[in-house]
């Protein structure tokens, strides 16, 4: 009964001609809530920028609450312990497959448990590499050399992982990029302005991507 609500009010409540984001909370002790300017400061960009008229009042939704239904983006990061329950799992899968989109990007730590965890999500599907050429990377500003990278962290090349439902895209990882840095106040982290500027327009292109697909 309880998927049958679900999948009902998934298909009435995530209005795709919404554009409305809300940051993800989740359990097991992780910061959910670092970067607390990054997300309001990327709307405003989008607004600005690329025609988008997002709410600039970021709410927080909760892994395991139908609330995240009103919502087509979701944004997740952190730098340490995630968790999802039996139901935050079948929760997020519903809303994914039902046309939600899920970026996470990881703010330094959070990878060996958000790989583990999305296994209860999707336990038949795994994260992979996005291509170079795909959409998300050319859908607002162009970058033909995939994720840039914005904070040094273990010196490894930026990564984008996903994870597709058929041809779409549907849950997106970046790592050793660290975009929601770059999206933070200026004298948070003391980027570049060059610097902020890539983040701005690469997490442009990911919202962008969401609300068209």
């Amino acid at each position: 009964m309880r998927l049958i609500l679900t999948l009902f009010f998934s298909l009435f409540s995530i209005v795709l001609f919404s554009q409305e984001v809300a940051i993800l909370k989740y359990k097991g002790g992780g910061d959910w809530y670092s970067n607390p300017t990054a997300l309001p400061n990327l709307v405003k960009y989008c607004n600005d920028n690329i025609d988008t008229n997002i709410n600039e009042n970021i709410q927080t939704v909760e892994a395991g609450s139908i609330d995240i239904f009103q919502f087509p983006f979701l944004h997740m990061t952190g730098h340490g312990n995630v968790f999802f329950s039996e139901d935050d799992a079948e929760n997020l899968r519903n809303y994914l497959m039902s046309g939600g989109f899920l970026h996470i990007d990881d703010n330094y730590g959070m990878e060996p448990y958000v790989t583990k965890e999305l296994k209860k999500v999707f336990p038949n599907k795994s994260l992979i590499e996005i291509p170079k050429n795909h959409k998300i990377f050319s859908s607002a500003f162009n970058f033909p050399n995939g994720l840039p990278k914005i904070h040094e962290h273990d010196g490894k090349a930026p990564k984008a992982y996903g994870i597709f439902q058929d041809e779409r895209l549907i849950l997106l990882f970046t790592f050793e990029s660290d975009l929601g840095d770059g999206w933070e106040d200026s004298e948070v982290h003391n980027d570049p302005e060059e610097v902020r500027e890539k983040a701005l327009k690469m997490g442009a292109n990911i919202i962008k991507y969401a609300f068209e697909h």
